[in-house]
Formats: structure tokens, C-alpha cells, sequence
């Protein structure tokens, strides 16, 4: 019996001694195929899941790697029933593949007949096949490529896609990397991606997703459709790509609320794809409008359903999926895996900081007693107003300009979820509102005053979590968020860790009201962090009224 970091459970949880000397080593090996539950300070909690097995295997793991990560970190004797179910689950990804076949087209192939006949007695599964070619052998109509490996996927037998994709219609495009060059985890990135022809890329933000698709583009030399969150993600897509490629403003077209542009490369919003009109969804008619060879889903973990729908259909075009968690708060994980491709490359955030690409990062979790009056009206508020009274406490105000006080001169985003306390924090502060309902034009304007350093502060709702290129923020003070969305908080995080030319570390700060649903909320929501290796630590609010940080020259 070794003295290992981790203790591994009959119920396939793993327990992972955060001080222990080799908890990194130990929170590395297990990364790939353990998903984090909880996070207190001094053991985590991990659980072993189909899918987090399913995901290793598609990305090149085997039972023997899990089960020796297992066995190698353990303080004691792996229960012996937890891995022989590793081995037989991980086995059962690939039994069944669809294949191209050169007589009969898309077929569903079976590498266990057994398997075969199970799946063939699923109500749900035998509409999408069509006639028995042999015992081991069975046609799929290519329309049901996605939804087969949905339903199979559910059922417990992943298929393996190995059918292949249309190349779509050429279009040259080349990388310029004139004074830079791509970093090596974005070439693997890449290499990960084009070995299997579809699949996600997970980074850290401000690790260089954008370049990322664009050496995608590269490869596939083909025209290609890339899905953003919102307009203006869109057009810092589109700047970057005239930069780094061959591409010219010309060949790339905007297809959002405000243009309806189709050229070689379209960048396209979430909102206009899944607008309704009388009904249905028009909009969706882009993904047949041109013969894609390529389709980039950025900020994949925010994918909505009409857009899963669609791509369902899309399975013999590639598709590359960028996101800096596979986190998703509604449970599709397994869509992703199903329709855009199983985790092909994963860097731990931390790993990439070593390197010198992000800035080091310190949390703080900043708690605060609510007044008598505050504490009242928590404890009377309706169960489904309860998390709103306590996240928009008037109390939180004094700590926010406290907290700023402390980083004179250092460009500070303030960041929640409700405009009512966002507005009263912006005009304390004197700074401007980004919200929903700020025109495109004057957000970037805004964003533009911020990266010159014309506006040191700006207060910004939920807009600013995802695809704001801000690399200047050093400072982030969150004052409220979705409830205990762990993705939202890895955005915010990621809002500041893009390098500083000063080479400052980014703080990151997250007001709690104590004993409320805030702190509940708050645990959760720094789930995923935790998992990357970000301890939070938890101050009270006045123990900040100490000496100010001295300002960076």
C-alpha cells in the first residue's frame, strides 16, 4: 500500500487529497476520464462516468492508461468490481462503427454480433435502419447518421463514426504567420481535430481557440461556416482572421441581426440561427446554402437545441467545436459528443499558464454579512426570489469600491446578472453600463475606450461572459451570477487571462452574501475551477480594509 493522493470508491468516486505532494501529478492522470463533483477545501470529490470513459476513449485512451492511473495514485486497493467495469464500458465504445461502404453507402458494422441484436430490439433505433446486408451488417439512411449515434449513445453503445466527410466546395485559405507562429498545444489542438475530422477542442480562455479554427480552416481549404454567441465575438472572429490568413475582408461575410451576409466564410450568431418567424426556425436554411466543407461552433458548451437539431443532419460535414468547458448546465454533454465529435484535445488551464500563454490568476471568494433589514427580507422572499435578494444586497456596494481601491490604475471589469444592481453599481462608480440592450456599435465602442486604457472601469451584464477580447482586464469583481452556472464562471475567469505585457497576475474577486443560497451558489459554481487547479480562497469583507496593492509601473 503506497501513501497516494487519491482514495477510489466501490461507487466509482474518486477522493483527491489536495495537499498531498502529488495531488497535480494525480488530478493530471485522472483528468481525462473523471469528471469533479465538489470541491471544499481540502478533498475533492470526482466521479468515474460512461461518458467521461466514452470521451478518453475517442481521444485515444485505453482501459490499461485508466486503470494504472487508478492504481498507480491510490492510497489503497482499487476496488477490483470498479475496474473490471472500467475495462468493460470503455469496451463497449466502437463494438459498433459506421462505416462508408463502397456498394451499399452508410452502414452500421458490428464487431460483436450480440450488440447488434440488442440494439435492434430498441423501439427507437430500428425506424432509423433499413435492410439486413448480413448478420454483422445493416443500412443507415445517411439523413439518420446523427440522431443513430444519439439513440446508440443512450442506450450504452457509443458507435464509433468512421464514415468520412465530404470534402464541400474548395476555397484556398492559408495562415499568415508573418512575425508569429501557432503555439505547439494549438498544433496538436489541431492535429487532434483533423485526425478524427470532427470533434471539440477544449482550452482555457485567452489560450487561442480563434487560431485554433482558423489553422482548422487551413487544413480543410474548404468553405467554412462559423457559429459565434453574439455580433460582436463575431466580427473579433472576423479581425482575426483577415490578420492571421490569407482571407480579405471581402471573402468573409456577417450573417447576424443587423447583415445577411453569404460568402466562402460566414460568421453566424446563436440568436439569428434559432430565431423563430411565424413558427420556424428560417434561418437555419444557411447550413444547406452553401456546400460547407468545414463547420466551427464556437462556444460549443452554449450550443442551443434548434442548432443540435440541425446539425444532426450535417454528419458528413467536419465540425470542430471550441470551448473552454464541455460543462453544460442542461445535461447535453452527450450531444456534443454525439453530433459535433468527442473530446479530441483537452489542456489543463494551469499547464498553459506554466507555459507562460495565460496570466496566473488569485480567486477571491470576498463573504459578506447581510444588515438586519437584508437578512429579513431573505428569509421572507419567495423561494424563487430568494437567490436575487441575497445577490443583489445593497451591502455588496461599499466591498466593490473597496476592492477597486486596492488596484489603482488596473483596468477592472465589474461583473453580474441583474441590471437593477448593475446600474446602481455603475453610477456609484461613474463608469458605463454594457448590457443586452447596448447597440453593437456603442458596445464595441466601449470595449475599444476599455483596451486603450480611455475607460479604467466598465460594469458589464452577462454579454461580457463569453468571446470579449478585453486582454488589458486584470481585475474582475463579481457581484452576481446565474445561479450555479460553473461555465459562467469560467467565462468571467477567462475574461482576464490573457497575458499582461506587464506580466501583472489577474485577480479575480466573487462577493458572497454568508448564509444564504449565495454561498451555496457560489461552492458550485467554482466546481470547474477547482478541477483546473484554481483554489478560491474566502476572506471576510473587513478583513479588506487593509493597506491598498501599490499601483504597477
Amino acid at each position: 500500500m503506497t501513501h497516494g493522493p487519491l482514495i477510489v470508491q466501490s461507487d466509482k468516486t474518486l477522493l483527491l487529497e489536495v495537499d498531498h505532494p502529488r495531488a497535480g501529478e494525480a488530478r493530471a492522470a485522472i483528468a481525462p476520464f473523471a469528471e469533479l463533483e465538489r470541491a471544499p477545501e481540502h478533498m475533492h470529490t470526482y466521479r468515474v462516468t460512461p461518458l467521461a470513459l466514452w470521451n478518453a476513449r475517442a481521444a485515444g485512451h485505453d482501459a490499461e492508461q485508466v486503470v494504472d492511473a487508478l492504481v498507480r495514485f491510490s492510497r489503497y486497493a482499487v476496488p477490483q468490481p470498479l475496474l473490471v467495469d472500467v475495462v468493460d464500458t470503455m469496451g463497449r465504445y466502437g463494438r459498433l462503427r459506421l462505416v462508408n461502404s463502397p456498394v451499399h453507402g452508410l452502414v452500421l458494422e458490428s464487431l460483436d454480433r450480440a450488440v447488434l441484436e440488442e440494439v435492434l430490439r430498441q423501439k427507437k433505433i430500428t425506424p432509423m435502419l433499413g435492410a439486413r446486408i448480413d448478420a454483422d451488417t445493416i443500412l443507415v439512411h445517411p439523413s439518420e447518421r446523427g440522431h443513430l449515434k444519439q439513440a446508440l449513445l443512450k442506450v450504452g453503445w457509443p458507435a464509433e463514426d468512421l464514415a468520412g466527410y465530404v470534402d464541400g466546395e474548395h476555397h484556398p485559405i492559408a495562415l499568415n504567420e508573418d512575425g508569429w507562429s501557432l503555439r505547439d498545444y494549438q498544433r496538436d489542438a489541431v492535429t487532434g481535430f483533423w485526425a478524427g475530422g470532427s470533434g471539440v477542442v477544449v482550452l482555457p480562455c485567452g489560450a487561442g481557440k480563434t487560431l485554433v479554427g482558423a489553422a482548422a480552416m487551413a487544413e480543410a481549404q474548404a468553405t467554412t461556416l462559423i457559429l459565434v454567441t453574439n455580433t460582436v465575438a463575431g466580427r473579433q472572429w472576423k479581425r482575426e482572421l483577415v490578420a492571421r490568413t490569407s482571407l480579405t475582408e471581402d471573402e468573409i461575410g456577417e450573417y447576424s441581426g443587423e447583415r445577411k451576409e453569404i460568402r466562402p466564410v460566414t460568421i453566424a450568431t446563436y440568436q439569428v440561427m434559432t430565431r423563430k418567424s411565424r413558427g420556424e426556425y428560417r434561418h437555419l436554411e444557411l447550413f444547406d446554402s452553401r456546400d460547407w466543407g468545414l463547420i466551427v461552433y464556437d462556444e460549443v458548451h452554449l450550443l442551443p437545441a434548434p442548432v443540435f437539431r440541425m446539425t444532426a443532419d450535417l454528419q458528413s460535414r467536419r465540425r470542430l467545436g471550441l470551448t473552454a468547458t464541455l460543462v453544460r448546465e442542461d445535461g447535453r454533454e452527450g450531444d456534443v459528443f454525439s453530433l459535433i465529435g468527442p473530446k479530441r484535445y483537452d489542456a489543463p488551464w494551469r499547464d498553459i499558464e506554466q507555459q507562460g500563454w495565460i496570466a496566473p490568476a488569485d480567486c477571491v471568494e470576498v463573504r459578506v454579512t447581510l444588515t438586519d433589514a437584508e437578512r429579513l427580507r431573505y428569509a421572507t422572499a419567495e423561494p424563487d426570489e430568494r437567490y436575487r435578494v441575497c445577490a443583489t444586497a445593497r451591502t455588496k456596494g461599499p466591498v466593490v469600491q473597496t476592492i477597486l481601491n486596492r488596484h489603482p490604475g488596473e483596468p477592472a471589469l465589474v461583473i453580474g446578472a441583474y441590471l437593477e444592481q448593475l446600474h446602481e453599481l455603475a453610477e456609484a462608480l461613474g463608469c458605463p453600463v454594457v448590457e443586452g440592450s447596448t447597440k453593437n456599435k456603442e458596445r464595441e465602442a466601449l470595449f475599444d475606450a476599455f483596451r486603450a486604457g480611455q475607460i479604467p472601469r466598465l460594469v458589464v451584464s452577462k454579454v461580457a461572459n463569453f468571446s470579449i477580447d478585453l486582454p488589458e482586464a486584470s481585475v474582475a469583481v463579481q457581484v452576481s451570477g446565474t445561479f450555479g452556472s460553473r461555465q459562467e464562471e469560467a467565462q468571467r475567469l477567462g475574461r482576464l487571462l490573457r497575458p499582461k505585457n506587464d506580466h501583472r497576475q489577474a485577480h479575480f474577486y466573487s462577493i458572497v452574501s454568508r448564509d444564504t443560497l449565495d454561498t451555496e451558489y457560489a461552492a458550485h459554481r467554482q466546481r470547474f475551477l477547482a478541477e483546473q487547479g484554481y483554489a478560491y480562497r474566502i476572506v471576510d469583507a473587513d478583513d479588506l480594509l487593509g493597506p491598498p496593492v501599490p499601483e504597477v509601473d
